[in-house]
């Protein structure tokens, strides 16, 4: 039998009298005549309100200004005759004053014999307390709103086992306030993303999440199949190839914040549902993209957190541009003492390796293997590595000076690739060329590598301007402002190995 988790164990010894216990509590206020889901509680307000309106009141004082609010009961403390009871909503915490003079002798005895985890309304008066000078409400009026059939997580220790917080994100919610600050802030995160663009006139659009052809990342795909059609169809695996398709259609700055869907591997920095930002800017560069994510990531960082600084484990995170640069040659060059220039072909590169590579890798992949494994654990301040080999780059334009490479970027913080960048490749022939060239991968048994979409072509072949495009993870930016360790401590709910 395999050992209980922390959580468990932290539960009750009887789980199951316990929800006996409340099963009949909730049998007993029905017979009262009470109703313990009721429809509404109109006209409540936030705590949060509460508290800021009465910031600063002197220990002792009891005021007329009377409150409404509503909550989930987090606390008790007193007997007799009077106690204290926490509640809590989305917005903060606030205690209630009960005492039988003014609420009556079986509405005070209804409420004492709640349970922690139910969720109340009440009325009263703003007070603080003689000591200590709590912010409380002293009631004269409660309801039930919300009978709780099973006990909140332990009020002392929180909730600590990672699968029940991740698997039961409610009860992680409930019981951990770090985790609730966490999402705020990626609320925040998101809504001034969206500031930051619609300021700087790009427009927001929506585009098919079920396509009929996926492309747009080197990945695999979930396939899915429509009845009424009788055809498959992919999840994307980027809104890139549609977005692009708008600026030639003349939209010149066009942005997309939504899910994208990858079928690969579940790890600390993946997850097959994600979150991507993608923009595309008419008449810009690879380098002009650079000097926008580092200025979006600086402003959003400020506005959300209050400063570009960021404490990551030991070493304190700052997103104050300019970042440091670098190409990807010289960061292989300085990290695994291997020039990727003067290996050219798999077979050279292997050997400079020291490895057997895989008949289905290719050069591109044994570059890219190289900057996953020696370059990117040790970018850990905002970094970007410039100038890729084609090969791992189909969408990318040529260098203008360095043969063989794209105009490329790729943004790192904390070890960990946040961003993406071309400036994106709109000679249609060479596009096609590039796609023939994925199509040989596909044939060696890639099963990430690019498939051929002639629709796009054809959409290239209407003409698009010079254009810098960039995707940015948003649940890995998230991770890096949040401080967290791992990706699904920043998904509400990720995906989970049974």
């Amino acid at each position: 039998m395999s050992e209980p988790t922390k959580e468990q164990a932290e539960q009750p010894e009887d789980l199951s009298q316990v929800l006996e216990d409340r099963r009949e509590k909730l049998e007993r206020i029905r017979q009262a005549g009470i109703e313990p889901f009721p429809n509404e509680f109109a006209d409540r307000e936030e705590i949060g309100e509460v508290r800021a309106a009465h910031e600063g009141l002197a220990p002792g004082v009891e005021t007329e200004s009377r409150h409404r609010v509503a909550g989930r009961i987090v606390a008790r403390r007193g007997h007799g005759k009077a106690c204290f009871i926490d509640v809590r909503d989305g917005s903060g915490q606030i205690q209630l004053h009960a005492r039988q003079d003014l609420l009556g002798e079986e509405a005070y005895a209804l409420l004492v014999d709640l349970d922690l985890g139910d969720i109340v309304g009440a009325e009263g008066t703003a007070m603080a307390t003689r000591r200590g000078g709590e912010l409380s409400l002293s009631i004269d009026h409660w309801r039930l709103l919300a009978k709780s059939l099973r006990p909140p997580p332990d009020k002392f220790h929180g909730l600590e086992d990672p699968e029940t917080r991740f698997r039961r994100r409610e009860l992680d919610l409930i019981a951990n306030e770090e985790s609730r600050r966490a999402f705020r802030t990626r609320a925040r995160t998101i809504s001034e993303i969206r500031r930051w663009f619609d300021e700087h006139g790009f427009v927001e659009v929506e585009t098919p999440v079920l396509q009929p052809l996926y492309g747009g990342a080197l990945a695999r795909p979930f396939t899915t199949h429509h009845n009424a059609l009788d055809r498959d169809l992919y999840l994307r695996i980027a809104t890139e190839l549609y977005l692009k398709r708008l600026v030639v259609g003349g939209i010149d700055r066009v942005y997309e914040l939504g899910k994208d869907f990858r079928n690969e591997g579940v790890s600390h920095k993946h997850n097959p549902e994600f979150t991507m930002l993608e923009w595309y800017e008419a008449y810009a560069d690879y380098a002009k993209t650079a000097h926008d994510l580092e200025m979006l990531v600086a402003e959003v960082a400020e506005r959300v957190l209050g400063t570009t600084k960021v404490p990551r484990g030991e070493v304190e995170i700052d997103f104050a541009p300019p970042w440091r640069r670098i190409t990807l040659r010289e960061a292989i060059l300085e990290q695994a003492g291997i020039d990727i220039v003067e290996h050219p072909t798999r077979d050279a590169l292997a050997k400079a390796m020291g490895t057997e590579p895989d008949p289905k890798e290719g050069w591109g992949k044994l570059v890219d293997g190289l900057l996953s494994k020696e370059v990117e654990p040790g970018l850990i301040q905002p970094t970007f590595i410039f100038d890729y080999p084609v090969e791992l780059s189909p969408f990318a334009k040529a260098h203008r000076s360095e043969e063989g490479m794209v105009e490329r970027w790729e943004a790192f913080v904390g070890g960990v690739e946040i961003a993406n960048s071309f400036t994106e490749l709109n000679d249609p022939d060479e596009q096609r060329r590039r796609f023939e060239q994925q199509a040989a991968e596909v044939a060696r048994g890639d099963e990430e590598a690019q498939p051929y979409d002639e629709a796009f072509i054809e959409a290239l072949e209407q003409g698009m301007p010079p254009t810098g495009g960039v995707g940015l993870g948003i649940d890995r930016l998230v991770m890096m402002l949040t401080g967290a360790k791992a990706l699904r401590e920043v998904l509400l709910f990720p995906a989970m190995r049974t």
